[in-house]
């Protein structure tokens, strides 16, 4: 691999950046300092785990025989390299701001001729929400080890952006056209079923989010799994919900 295509973008880092001074700014002591905190946290952090996704994806693929993914820049971290502007960054911008929904919003374009078999092409569609799940664990243990107790703007900031991450896992996991779920049973499925998955995924996904949030039974139903296991893992839901309503402060 060469060191230009592996090297982290300066513009991740500056992602990375922004995201810690939102959290920098929840610890001061004005409402409107914190509450903009909590929100460039939530938004940095969102973008942040995005291309942690994406990067997830790639990495598996260019391990399992896809080099084609390090000269597209995927290896990178780059968040221009995974989204379009319409469908990565203004649609997810939307669903989250209005519905707390972490809409997925990257992609990375995969070789799956190159891939060596099978088995691969599952796990190249699993890693993307495993990264979502591993940094979902990994912020929740951080709120447990460097705030046990507390509730702060900071706190309920980072364990809304925990929720988040959960709720994108089990939501990406669906074994649904379009999701990486799917992604990950497509390989064994009949060629005819792979087809009709590949037209599908145009339009399932956009079913399921207008159903999560036009259909309120349907979309209560799946919160309360989400929020079992958010707090099966150590989360706090009522930190979660405290860092929605600041993040979502306009409701």
């Amino acid at each position: 691999m060469r060191t230009q295509h592996t090297r982290p973008s300066p513009l991740f880092l500056a992602l990375l950046a922004v995201t810690i001074g939102g959290g920098v700014l929840t610890i001061l002591e004005s409402e409107f300092a914190y509450t903009t905190g909590v929100v460039i946290l939530v938004l940095g952090g969102w973008a942040v785990s995005l291309c942690l996704h994406e990067f997830g994806h790639a990495i598996v693929a260019y391990r399992g025989g896809d080099r084609e993914v390090a000269w597209k820049g995927y290896l990178t971290l780059d968040i221009r390299r995974y989204t379009d502007p319409l469908l990565s960054i203004v649609l997810p911008l939307i669903f989250l701001l209005i519905g707390g929904i972490p809409l997925p919003g990257g992609a990375v374009w995969i070789n799956h001729h190159a891939l060596r078999n099978k088995r691969v092409e599952s796990w190249v569609s699993l890693a993307g929400p495993l990264s979502n799940l591993a940094l979902g664990v990994l912020l929740i243990l951080s709120v447990q080890l460097f705030m046990p107790g507390e509730l702060t703007p900071l706190s309920a900031g980072l364990s809304f952006l925990a929720f988040l991450q959960i709720f994108a896992f089990l939501l990406n996991i669906l074994p649904i056209p379009g999701l990486d779920g799917w992604g990950a049973i497509q390989p064994y499925l009949s060629y005819k079923t792979q087809v009709f998955g590949h037209k599908a995924a145009q339009w399932a996904p956009l079913i399921l989010f207008a159903a999560l949030i036009g259909l309120p039974g349907v979309g209560s139903a799946f919160y309360e799994v989400i929020l079992s296991i958010f707090e099966a893992v150590g989360g706090s839901g009522y930190a979660a919900a405290l860092g929605r309503h600041t993040f979502m402060f306009w409701l």
